[in-house]
């Protein structure tokens, strides 16, 4: 096993755990209907909502705001699973449901137990519900009641306040311009955001350099290759 190179140590992995509460939240026009949303519960339109956006549009952090202000459970539609018994108890939470995948009549059971039972269920998706593989008609006739809330890609403005936080809650503290430089070069998601962050810390620190336009344009040229920053052999 080679030895990292004189000028980069490795940096210990500490688990970084950014701010992610209510008041951590940055809210820009892409959010601002979601947001709203979210802080109308329990008056909502209908019993049933789905947020739904690209990865990385600011879903989970929203559903995690959501599912701690009214307690709900998180559950997975699928048989034998309880999800129906927990919608008819109270408030449930269902993320990813393009992607985890759900069965179509414990799903239709658990909309109309929310219903019954005055409760709400908050779904995210990274597509429409009329786009989900459902077959069960009276499952889409009830996808179709829900309020669907569309969350847009992130604005310019949003993406530099999300990088300004990212590393404030890192200690870190950078230049406008710089910001301004990844914004204008980086992919339009704020899981992107989150990863050029991460991984220009964890260069720098290797390095034991600062945090600089170079090292910006080297963690960005390899994001976009699809590479892992060089943290020596």
């Amino acid at each position: 096993m080679k030895s990292p190179k004189p000028a980069e140590q490795l940096p210990l992995e500490f688990q970084h755990v950014s701010s992610s509460g209510r008041d951590d939240l940055l809210i820009s026009d892409p959010l601002s209907a979601a947001v709203s949303v979210v802080d109308a519960w329990p008056n909502w339109p209908s019993p049933v909502v789905i947020l739904a956006g690209p990865i990385g549009s600011g879903k989970t952090h929203l559903a995690s705001i959501w599912r701690e202000r009214s307690g709900a459970a998180e559950i997975r539609p699928l048989e034998g699973e309880g999800a129906e018994e927990m919608a008819a108890a109270g408030p449930v939470l269902f993320e990813d449901a393009d992607r985890c995948g759900f069965d179509d009549r414990s799903l239709f059971h658990v909309i109309n137990n929310v219903r019954q039972n005055g409760n709400t269920l908050l779904m995210t998706s990274r597509l429409w519900p009329m786009s989900w593989p459902v077959e069960l008609p009276d499952l889409r006739s009830r996808l179709k009641a829900a309020t669907v809330v569309e969350i847009g890609e992130p604005d310019d403005e949003l993406l530099s306040q999300v990088i300004v936080k990212l590393f404030a809650d890192r200690q870190l503290f950078v230049d406008d311009r710089l910001v301004a430089y990844m914004v204008a070069r980086m992919e339009r998601s704020l899981d992107a955001a989150q990863k050029v962050v991460d991984r220009l810390d964890r260069l720098a620190l290797a390095r034991g350099s600062r945090i600089t336009r170079a090292l910006a344009q080297e963690v960005l040229g390899q994001m976009a290759e699809g590479d892992s920053p060089d943290l020596g052999d």
